[in-house]
């Protein structure tokens, strides 16, 4: 695959054969109710403070995953998640901001794990962080330049802390990056407003039905 010297625009298709779905700590730590980050709170505690995340969470996001999932698979492109885990039971090795936060999902724990469904399949990479964006406390820039990825696709949550911090990162690194904004959650529909405002001039933002559409291009061009 080759490429412009110089884009010129970050609003281009993904590339073909180049490109990566990143999936941003979309597990049971915070995705579910009976995750650790609700651990000590009542269901109506939970209800009042994450109704509307959870609420955008089964509604929207969700199945917008699962579809997104299914249709980079079927165009070949790799499909990556990142989780916040830490090297150690304890959490030691994690980031003073994750400290103080009082983030520490254990190594091998059941917080760490990507939701069932959408498990990762087969050999499909799942890279632990102990930091609000994955490029600063993993190797996820060495690992997707020996995939050879050129367009990154990033979703998950949450839209104005980890997932922005990733996108910002990517482009700074040199990926075209691509943000789904529906298959992105915070926990208000202020915080999510203003997240993509903010992020618009470092990433093309485009919705779910758009980017199966595109995948759906890549898969019929694969087969050709």
């Amino acid at each position: 695959m080759t490429y412009p010297a110089h884009e010129t625009t970050r609003d281009r298709p993904i590339y073909p054969g180049a490109s990566a779905l990143l999936f941003v700590d979309v597990q049971n730590y915070n995705c579910l109710r009976d995750g650790g980050e609700y651990a000590g709170l009542t269901p109506a505690e939970i209800e009042d403070r994450f109704g509307y995340f959870f609420d955008r969470l089964e509604a929207v996001a969700l199945p917008n995953w699962v579809a997104l999932a299914d249709g980079a698979r079927k165009a070949g492109v790799e499909v990556m998640y990142t989780v916040i885990e830490s090297l150690t039971r304890d959490g030691r090795d994690r980031s003073l901001d994750y400290k103080i936060t009082g983030f520490n999902v254990p190594r091998g724990s059941h917080d760490a794990k990507v939701i069932d469904a959408i498990a990762p399949q087969g050999d499909e990479i799942v890279i632990p962080k102990t930091s609000s964006s994955v490029f600063i406390s993993t190797n996820i820039d060495y690992v997707l330049r020996n995939l050879g990825v050129r367009s990154l696709v990033i979703v998950g949550c949450l839209t104005d802390q980890c997932v922005d911090s990733a996108v910002r990162d990517a482009c700074d690194l040199g990926y075209l990056v691509t943000c789904v904004t529906d298959a992105c959650l915070t926990q208000s529909q202020e915080r999510q407003d203003s997240s993509l405002r903010n992020n618009r001039g470092y990433a093309r933002q485009i919705d779910t039905a758009t980017m199966l559409a595109e995948l759906a291009s890549l898969e019929r061009g694969a087969r050709a």
